[in-house]
This record gives C-alpha cells, structure tokens and sequence, in this order.
C-alpha cells in the first residue's frame, strides 16, 4: 500500500469513493449523498489541485491501482487563521479497515500540514460515539476540546459532533509520526 498526494487525474475514483461514503455513512458527514452527487466535476477537480498553496490538499491511500481510502486538507487562507487546517472527509471502505490505512492517511496529513509554512494545528469533527475513528485520531496525537450538540441533522434526529485538534509543534517536538498500525472504523465529516 502506498499513499500520495492525489492530483486531477484522480478525480474519477475520489469521487466514487466519496459518495460511497456519503451513502453508507450519513451520521459521519455533513454533506449528503446527493448534495455532493450534484456538484460539477470541476468542484471535485478543484479539490484535487496541485498548486503548492492551494486551499485543499487530499491524499490517497492505494492497494495497487486501487483507491483504498482518503483524507483531505483545508487550509486557513484569512490572515487571523492561517495557522490552522482541517481534516476533512477521511474515509477507508469497511473492506479496508484494520490494515493500517487509516493510520498512513492520518500521518501523510500531518506531516504535509507540519511542512506547510505557518501551520501550527491541524483540527477535526468526528461523530460523537464513533469510538473507532476517535481513538485513531487519538492515538495520532489529536486532542478533544469539546462536543458540538445537534451538529449534524440525518434524517428526523441529529448526531453530535466532538472537535479535536493537533498541535503540530508538540508532534515536531516528540518525533510523533506513531499512528497505529490499525485502525477501526474510519470516518469524519466533510
């Protein structure tokens, strides 16, 4: 298994990954299905960029050709928050879990946010009692500050959400490149 940096010519599987994701876990994300079916395929291209500043970075995780998993990036681009990015829209199909995937994808995100020029703290949502993904993103240096009640409508009820972050300059400072070599069920909103 490798992970990369996916570009343009990625867009295709990305994209059915993604609204895979979407279907088979509404709780876990903010979009719908069909919201994001609808978008163009230039807005799943764009997320795709390879311009070094670009505001959205997504890796990808490959079983050979094959797309196993991905997370994305977004970066900060006003002045007072430029030192932050969030984890957006990681996802690893059941098929694929407990391999280690979710791990390599958390830790190429951290290492690209830890190089990025000003960024200090990496940020994400994870659906409150998805104790899977919590603990995978614990165990990678992610540190719950607090939970957002009714964060996500799905359907007739709602989910919360818990918000952790990563202060990338402890990770510097602790060589903290340990994401587990497997992982559970792994998820969180985009």
């Amino acid at each position: 298994m490798n992970v990369r940096r996916l570009t343009r010519e990625d867009v295709l599987p990305y994209r059915q990954l993604m609204l895979d994701a979407y279907e088979r876990h509404p709780d876990a994300f903010t979009s719908t299905v069909s919201e994001r079916a609808a978008l163009p395929m230039s807005w799943w291209q764009s997320r795709l960029s390879e311009a070094p500043a670009s505001p959205d970075v997504v890796f990808g995780a490959f079983d050979d050709q094959r797309l196993i998993g991905v997370a994305g990036l977004s970066f900060q681009t006003r002045e007072k928050a430029r030192h932050k990015a969030t984890l957006f829209g990681m996802y690893v199909p059941p098929k694929f879990r407990h391999r280690g995937v979710g791990g390599k994808l958390v830790r190429a995100a951290l290492d690209y946010a830890g190089n990025r020029p000003g960024v200090m703290l990496v940020q994400l949502t994870v659906t409150q009692g998805n104790a899977g993904a919590q603990s995978l993103y614990e165990q990678c240096g992610f540190v719950a500050f607090g939970v957002e009640p009714y964060a996500v409508a799905v359907g007739d009820a709602f989910v919360a959400k818990v918000h952790m972050w990563c202060d990338l300059r402890d990770r510097a400072r602790l060589g903290a490149h340990s994401c587990p070599a497997s992982d559970h069920a792994t998820r969180s909103s985009s």
